[in-house]
C-alpha cells in the first residue's frame, strides 16, 4: 500500500501542477496504472472543484476494455446511489413552491400508487422528510438492476414487487430509526412524477439538470441508444464485462443517473451557492440550509453529512460501477470520482483522500 499511496500522491500532485493541455508526469501515471491494475479497475474519472470552479478533470484507463476506448472527462458513468442526493432536489423544489409539505403523509400527494397502510403506519405517516433522510421505515435497501434480457417494471411495478426485488413496504414505525432505503427514494420518485404529471426523467431534466448545467447527464432508463456515444462499460471484480455493458434501473431516483464527475461538481457547486444565498436556480437559501443540516444520524435531505458537519457527500454502487463525492458545505471545494468496476470503491476512496491531502482540506479523511 505504501507504493500505491506514493503513486496516488504523485498523480494528484502532478495534476495540480499542470493545466490542460499539459499531461501528468508519465512516472506518476505508470504508478497509478499499476494501482488500477492491482485493484482490477479498468477506468476512473476524476474532477476537482476549487474556489467554485472545476480546477481539473481527467480520465484514466479504459471506458471499454474490448474496444480499447479510453476514459475522458466526458465519459458517462452510472452514478448509482449518488443519484439520490441529486434527485432529492426535484422533491425539494416541490417543497419550495409550496406544493408539498415535508412532514405531511406522502399519500396526500401520490396518485398512481399509495403506501399501503398497516400497523406501523397507524403509529405515524410516511413523510417526504422521512424518505429523504432514510427514516421512513421502508424496506428494500438497494436494487440489482436489470440485464439486457430482463424486462424492467415501471415505478409502481417496482414498488409492488413485480420486478426482481421485494415490494416496498413499511416495516417499522416511520421516524423510529434510520435504515438506508432505496425503496424510499423510489416512493419519492413516484411522488415527483405524480405531482408533475410527467415521467421522472423529464422532470429531472427540466427542474434540476438543465438549470444546473448538467447537459450530458440523464435519468433516462434505459439510456437512449443515441446517447451511448461515450459511456463506460461496467466490469466485475474479476475483469468480466457486465452482460450488456450495464444494467437498467427503473429505480431512477435511487440508482438511475448517468453523469460525469465534472457534472456532479456542478451539482455540488449549485448546492453550495444556494446555501450561501448566491443562487436560487434550484433552491432558495433557507431550504438549501435545511437540506444540509444533519439530523441525529448525520443525514441531510438527500446527502450524508460528514467531517463534523463540514461536508456533504455520498457514495454509489451499481452493477459494474463504484463512485464517491465529498464537498464542503460552507465553502466551494469538492472531489468527485467515478469508476467502472465492482472493485472500484477502494480506489475511489483513495483518490478522494489524496486529493484532500494535496489541497490541505479537512476531509475526506483516511480511516
Amino acid at each position: 500500500m505504501n507504493a500505491a499511496r506514493t503513486a496516488l500522491i504523485a498523480l494528484t500532485s502532478s495534476a495540480l501542477a499542470c493545466a490542460p493541455p499539459s499531461t501528468p508526469d508519465p512516472s506518476a501515471l505508470e504508478g497509478f496504472a499499476d494501482r488500477m491494475a492491482e485493484l482490477g479497475v479498468p477506468g476512473v474519472s476524476v474532477a476537482v472543484l476549487v474556489d467554485g470552479e472545476i480546477a481539473w478533470a481527467r480520465g484514466y484507463g479504459l471506458a471499454d476494455v474490448e474496444s480499447g476506448r479510453p476514459v475522458t472527462p466526458n465519459t458517462l458513468f452510472q452514478a448509482a446511489s449518488i443519484s439520490k442526493p441529486v434527485a432529492a432536489l426535484a422533491a425539494l423544489r416541490l417543497v419550495e413552491s409550496g406544493q408539498v409539505d415535508l412532514d405531511r403523509d406522502v399519500n396526500a400527494y401520490l396518485t398512481s400508487w399509495r403506501v399501503p397502510d398497516n400497523a406501523f403506519t397507524e403509529q405515524g405517516p410516511v413523510t417526504l422528510r422521512g424518505l429523504l433522510t432514510h427514516r421512513a421505515g421502508l424496506t428494500v435497501w438497494g436494487f440489482p438492476g436489470y440485464g439486457p434480457d430482463e424486462e424492467a417494471p415501471d415505478g409502481p411495478g417496482v414498488l409492488d414487487g413485480r420486478g426482481n426485488t421485494d415490494p416496498v413496504r413499511v416495516y417499522k414505525a416511520p421516524g423510529e430509526s434510520w435504515q438506508y432505503s432505496g425503496g424510499g427514494y423510489t416512493v419519492m420518485q413516484q411522488l415527483v412524477a405524480d405531482m408533475a404529471g410527467k415521467p421522472f426523467a423529464a422532470v429531472m431534466r427540466e427542474e434540476v439538470l438543465d438549470p444546473i448545467g448538467m447537459s450530458r447527464s440523464t435519468y433516462e432508463q434505459p439510456i437512449a441508444p443515441e446517447r451511448q456515444d461515450d459511456i463506460a462499460t461496467g466490469y466485475r471484480s474479476d475483469g468480466e464485462r457486465v452482460p450488456g455493458g450495464w444494467h437498467t434501473y427503473p429505480e431512477q431516483a435511487a440508482a438511475g443517473l448517468w453523469t460525469t464527475p465534472s457534472e456532479l461538481a456542478l451539482y455540488a457547486r449549485e448546492v453550495q451557492r444556494a446555501w450561501k444565498g448566491e443562487s436560487t436556480r434550484v433552491l432558495g437559501e433557507a431550504l438549501a440550509r435545511e437540506m444540509l443540516t444533519p439530523d441525529a444520524d448525520d443525514w441531510g435531505l438527500g446527502p450524508a453529512i460528514s467531517e463534523d458537519g463540514e461536508r456533504f457527500r455520498h457514495g454509489g454502487s451499481n452493477q459494474g460501477f463504484r463512485c464517491t463525492f465529498a464537498a464542503y458545505i460552507d465553502g466551494d471545494d469538492g472531489v468527485f470520482v467515478m469508476t467502472n468496476s465492482d472493485s472500484g470503491s477502494e480506489l475511489a476512496a483513495e483518490i478522494a483522500i489524496m486529493v484532500a491531502h494535496a489541497y490541505g482540506w479537512s476531509g475526506p479523511r483516511a480511516e
